[in-house]
């Protein structure tokens, strides 16, 4: 039995449209996020570096107001005027520059000319990013803040939701042609001559068509290296993964909190890591120093009768170390935090909000490298510097940055 189901042209390109769409829809929304998680990243960045001295992303008050809302208060080209110079707005009388300055006088935010307009969008994505209510909800009193113990991975990279969103298309793409496969095998058989019959022209024609769709090349092609570009992606990133320890938070064997110490009660880091600012390490703060406190403050507590503990039977806090650098690697914390005046949150994290300690960064060669070539040299105040600028400054107009004066140098690290 032949029964006649026409042109086929419809079919294809039905079929191509389909798979057409579907890939253009996947790259514009893949593409979206990326650039939305770039631009976060970037503006995390410069907001550490440059901003969270004086400001915090929430409301509250550290040396100026929190920046909560902050986009919501003022308009977008306010707000490039004002960071790049808010002496000029305050001199030209704007009503809400005057009014933060007599609020926060003696003083005057910084101005930050060299920041491009998409430097200070990167630095307010960031913001409302970060102060963005947590999903879930806070958590509750006492209990761990999920929200800043989750590993910085994903937020530091969207190398995750391109992978998925990949193998996504890759599956959508074999779904599509599974089922044109199944379609055409469908009507190939009701299109199929009775049995000792010769085939019609018709017929003819159709199978001339279905090889043509079937033996698509570039069909083929499109699906054979999007599988081969997700199976290598995925293999370098694995290699690349390896030895790296970011989101690493051990349990540590008394439950200490830095957000309690560093963030509620504010106690500087140099209090317990005595020579963050004057040695190679930071150092692990003693049972002694715990006990300047907790002499007196909440000795009740299970966790610091384990202080007690080790005081009497004269053993050592085994605490578990989170950030582990290769021996091969040299760094020293006074030449960053004293000389190069680096915030520890630069390569930490938001400490403060730690209920656990954890990995921030990845601090592989790469994400070092990446921040000697970035960081300007804290050359204020500094005549051991002098020379060095005034001589930089004949040869460029960009600031000099840590590059400049060795940063690059292998023997820096590996000696």
């Amino acid at each position: 039995m032949h029964t006649d189901f026409g042109d086929f042209s419809l079919l294809k390109m039905y079929s191509r449209s389909v798979i057409n769409r579907v890939v253009i829809v996947l790259i514009v929304l893949l593409g979206s996020y990326r650039s939305q998680a770039q631009d976060a990243a970037k503006g995390k960045e410069l907001f550490s570096t440059l901003c969270q001295q004086c400001h915090a992303v929430t409301d509250e008050k550290v040396i100026g107001p929190g920046l909560k809302g902050i986009n919501q208060r003022r308009d977008e080209a306010w707000l490039i005027k004002w960071i790049k110079n808010p002496q000029a707005m305050i001199s030209s009388g704007d009503p809400y520059a005057t009014a933060l300055y007599a609020k926060f006088q003696p003083v005057v935010m910084q101005s930050f000319p060299d920041l491009s307009d998409d430097d200070i969008k990167n630095i307010l994505a960031h913001v409302e990013e970060a102060s963005a209510p947590a999903k879930g909800g806070d958590a509750a009193a006492g209990g761990t803040n999920t929200a800043t113990t989750a590993p910085a991975a994903a937020s530091e990279s969207p190398s995750g939701l391109f992978t998925v969103v990949l193998v996504a298309l890759l599956v959508v793409m074999l779904l599509v042609l599974g089922v044109l496969l199944v379609l055409v095998t469908i009507l190939s058989k009701a299109v199929a001559p009775a049995p000792g019959t010769e085939p019609t022209e018709q017929t003819k024609s159709f199978y001339q068509r279905l090889k043509a769709v079937t033996g698509n090349s570039a069909l083929r092609s499109i699906v054979l290296w999007l599988f081969v570009f997700v199976v290598v992606k995925q293999t370098f990133d694995g290699l690349y993964s390896v030895g790296v320890s970011q989101g690493y938070a051990p349990k540590q064997p008394i439950a200490f909190s830095h957000k309690l110490h560093a963030g509620q009660y504010q106690i500087n880091c140099n209090y317990c890591h005595t020579a963050v600012y004057k040695g190679k390490l930071a150092t692990i703060p003693s049972a002694n120093i715990c006990m300047n406190c907790h002499g007196e403050i909440k000795r009740e507590s299970p966790e610091i009768q384990k202080i007690y503990k080790a005081i009497e039977t004269d053993t050592p806090i085994e605490w578990v170390r989170v950030h582990n650098l290769p021996d091969l690697a040299y760094f020293n914390h006074a030449q960053h935090t004293n000389v190069g005046q680096v915030q520890c949150q630069t390569c930490h994290g938001e400490v403060e909000k730690m209920e656990v300690m954890e990995q921030r960064s990845s601090l592989t060669m790469g994400w070092c490298i990446d921040c000697h070539r970035k960081t300007e040299v804290a050359t204020k105040d500094n005549a051991y510097y002098d020379k060095l600028v005034a001589l930089h400054k004949k040869g460029s107009k960009e600031p000099l940055r840590v590059a400049n004066i060795g940063g690059l140098e292998c023997s820096k690290c590996h000696y």
